[in-house]
């Protein structure tokens, strides 16, 4: 009798276990695909923005965050960002991860970042902005120019 019983109710919890875990798995999918939204830049690709210890930690104790941005195929794009707080870099990801271009210093000396490159595939690409070292960050301007021929 004891384990007819035992049957029965393993039965009973059998469901609303099933479901509960089913509806779990669908919360922690949902909150995966939330985690990583790179910001889109705006129309006139440029922006202000401020990188801190709330951003992307880079695993040398810095940080980082992401910008989305759609570049065509043979444009010849300038990346430059400055900022008084804190020595930038600057890279283009591909969209499949890959590094397109890097660079730490501008040619003026400064550690302000300026990016020349040739985009070869269209498509969107992340810049992402970091600063160097162990720096957290600080305020920061990005922008983006398509350089035409004379």
């Amino acid at each position: 009798m004891i384990q007819a019983f035992v049957a029965r109710f393993s039965q009973v919890l059998l469901v609303p276990a099933t479901l509960l875990a089913v509806g779990m798995s669908a919360i922690t999918v949902r909150a995966q695909s939330q985690l990583y939204n790179p910001i889109v830049l705006p129309a006139n690709n440029e922006i202000t923005d401020n990188l801190s210890d709330k951003d992307i930690p880079t695993g040398q104790g810095g940080f980082a965050r992401d910008y989305a941005v759609t570049l065509t195929a043979g444009d010849n794009v300038a990346i430059d960002i400055t900022s008084d707080g804190f020595d930038t870099i600057v890279t283009l990801l591909a969209k499949n991860g890959t590094t397109v271009a890097e660079n730490d210093d501008g040619p003026d000396g400064s550690t302000n970042s300026l990016l020349f490159t040739r985009i070869k595939d269209a498509g969107t690409y992340i810049i992402r902005v970091r600063a160097f070292g162990e720096t957290a960050g600080g305020e920061f301007k990005l922008k983006v120019t398509r350089l035409r021929p004379i």
